[in-house]
């Protein structure tokens, strides 16, 4: 395992010490599908500087959602990342790991303390979350019944492994099979990935393994997805679990290999394109999984879009105002003729490979109009199947977000990334 000036340490921490313990923590919350705020990215320059402490910190904090809070102005989501990452510096900058299902549970306490009331407490319900990378198919956790045995004979099971004159690659396929296993328990009911995320952190270090931050804080998405696939398994459509994802990200973590870590390749239902994951080590393209039988591909040789679409990314933004009801109701109509419906393909765009809710949406796409986005974009989107919600059964549920779903996928592939991009670079330009 390689060396790096970057690696957790157990000496007083300095620095760079901090600043990568802050890009880690702030890069996790994107396993969940949240981001930070604007005020703790300028606070946490300030701890790294070391004008302050990590204490002072939490109480600026605290502070700043209390006002905000107070005033109808605040954000759970952003509230809930920043609290989190609070939580996870401390921890990766002095926390150690008691690898008992006593010290699992202090350890979940402690990275949510402050964000969820039931921190720090078992599951006491069955969970089942639709997921991106199964084209919207559900994985299966571990029941709540067997919860605490299974967790008993995982770490049984481990403390029993012996890592000395172990290959490299023996010890990351053994390592992915305890990370995997860990997530697909599930103890507790909030925040499963960002937990075994940190756990990861921790052990490597009791283990005394010499790693880099930056896996975690650029790919947590990844990781996310790798665990997933690992954990998911349908014999109708003769797809078996995978573990190869999760071990390239470890990969790159433990070994300095560079596989392309970008998600589209643990799809499912990768398109032709995303069929080969890359390792820029060898300059090789290594044959990822194959897209078996029983899922659909999307044709290689499917034509880029041409359409109006290129013209409005050029004079306008996408919005396409109704300015009567008639030209409302004619919009409307478009859902079934979405290919040249320049508002839907800007909407997944946006959306992508992530979970966002309607905020988020329309903040990517510069809107500032709800009804005319619920009327114009989501509202046809979803009547065509091309995005999903997460809680379909509960439309207002707190938590709603959309996805695209594999038909919203293969729209993005046969889009083609030349169009995509220049999607994205006129949005990121306004």
């Amino acid at each position: 395992m390689r060396d790096s000036s970057d690696n957790i340490r157990n000496a007083v921490p300095g620095r760079s010490e901090r600043a990568a313990a802050w890009q880690t923590a702030i890069g996790l919350q994107a396993a969940d599908g949240l981001s930070t705020s604007e005020f703790l990215l300028q606070t946490s320059q300030k701890h790294v500087s070391g004008k302050i402490s990590i204490d002072e910190v939490r109480q600026l904090v605290d502070d700043y959602y209390f006002e905000r809070n107070a005033n109808d102005a605040g954000d759970p989501e952003k509230e809930n990342a920043d609290r989190t990452s609070v939580n996870i510096v401390r921890i990766l900058l002095s926390g150690a790991l008691d690898f008992s299902i006593n010290g699992l549970v202090g350890l979940n306490r402690s990275i949510f303390d402050g964000v969820y009331d039931n921190a720090g407490s078992l599951r006491v319900f069955e969970v089942t979350k639709r997921e991106w990378v199964l084209g919207g198919d559900t994985v299966s956790f571990i029941g709540v019944d067997d919860l605490h045995g299974a967790l008993e004979r995982c770490i049984a099971k481990e403390r029993d492994y012996r890592y000395d004159a172990v290959s490299a690659d023996s010890l990351i396929s053994h390592l992915a099979a305890l990370v995997s296993q860990i997530w697909q328990i599930c103890p507790f009911g909030e925040g499963n990935t960002r937990f075994t995320a940190v756990f990861t952190l921790l052990y490597l270090r009791y283990l005394g393994i010499n790693f880099k931050f930056d896996t975690f804080k650029n790919d947590s998405w990844y990781f996310h997805n790798a665990l997933v696939r690992a954990n998911y398994r349908d014999i109708v459509k003769n797809i078996d679990y995978e573990p190869v994802y999760l071990e390239r990200f470890f990969r790159n973590m433990l070994l300095g290999e560079q596989w392309d870590l970008r998600n589209r390749y643990v799809h499912v239902r990768p398109a032709a394109e995303w069929s080969v994951q890359s390792n820029s080590n060898s300059g090789t393209r290594t044959v990822q999984v194959k897209v078996k039988h029983g899922t659909s591909k999307v044709k290689e040789n499917s034509k880029k879009r041409t359409s109006k679409v290129e013209d409005i990314i050029e004079t306008k933004a996408p919005e396409i105002e109704a300015k009567s009801p008639e030209k409302a109701e004619n919009v409307s109509k478009t859902n079934e003729n979405y290919q040249d419906n320049p508002n839907i393909l800007f909407l997944a765009v946006v959306i992508g490979e992530k979970f966002l809710s309607v905020r988020e949406i329309m903040e990517g796409l510069h809107l500032k109009g709800r009804d005319s986005f619920l009327k114009l974009y989501l509202g046809p989107a979803v009547k065509c199947g091309l995005v999903s919600l997460l809680y379909p059964n509960s439309p207002k549920h707190p938590r709603q977000k959309y996805l695209l779903t594999q038909k919203g996928l293969d729209f993005l592939a046969e889009t083609g990334p030349e169009m995509v991009g220049r999607i994205e670079r006129h949005l990121a330009s306004k």
